[in-house]
């Protein structure tokens, strides 16, 4: 079944100048057409902003090492069942030095064998946040082995960022891009 759009991508008239570049160098960045995420919320120019610096400072601005907001985000993305984020951030992800075998098991979760204790916290933490809504006090204690406050915080607001994010690229009908042959 095909399913319509409910918001279209906009036109530079209707998105602007600063999410029409950065869709364009988005697109170019990951070789496909420009970013239809950044040309369907810039299309409310003012929110888009706004959500532009917070996300900034989350990825890729924050505390957490880029590896670890990268697990937070794809694991996010399989729970949510969100094909836009996993195509993008698999790439970054691969760039940031997840391993083949680390994305091959992010589905897994973190119950399966071979993640270091960093990362499995993290991964729980995740499917806690994305369950329940909360970290659980085994959880809580998990994490503090491995994170500073500071980046506890950011792990919870990445993860619930990238949460809502998911849900608003389902409800608002945002398209996987088509690979760009020109940039291949």
């Amino acid at each position: 079944m095909t399913r319509s759009r409910p918001v279209r991508p906009g036109r530079l008239g209707e998105v602007g100048v600063v999410a029409w570049l950065l869709a364009r160098v988005g697109g170019r960045t990951a070789s496909t057409e420009p970013l239809n995420l950044f040309l369907v919320l810039g299309r409310h120019k003012r929110l888009f902003r706004g959500w532009l610096a917070f996300a900034g400072l989350l990825m890729p601005g924050g505390r957490l090492p880029r590896s670890d907001s990268e697990l937070v985000i794809l694991r996010v993305a399989h729970l949510r069942g969100s094909a836009y984020e996993t195509g993008h951030h698999t790439r970054v992800g691969r760039r940031a030095g997840l391993t083949t075998a680390e994305l091959e098991r992010i589905a897994d979760g973190s119950t399966v064998e071979g993640w270091p204790p960093r990362r499995r916290a993290l991964l729980l933490a995740v499917d806690e946040l994305v369950d329940t809504r909360t970290l659980s006090d085994p959880t809580w204690d998990e994490l503090r082995e491995h994170l500073t406050e500071i980046e506890a915080i950011e792990l919870v607001l990445l993860a619930g960022h990238y949460d809502m994010l998911a849900a608003a690229i389902a409800a608002l009908g945002i398209q996987v891009e088509a690979h760009d042959h020109r940039e291949a």
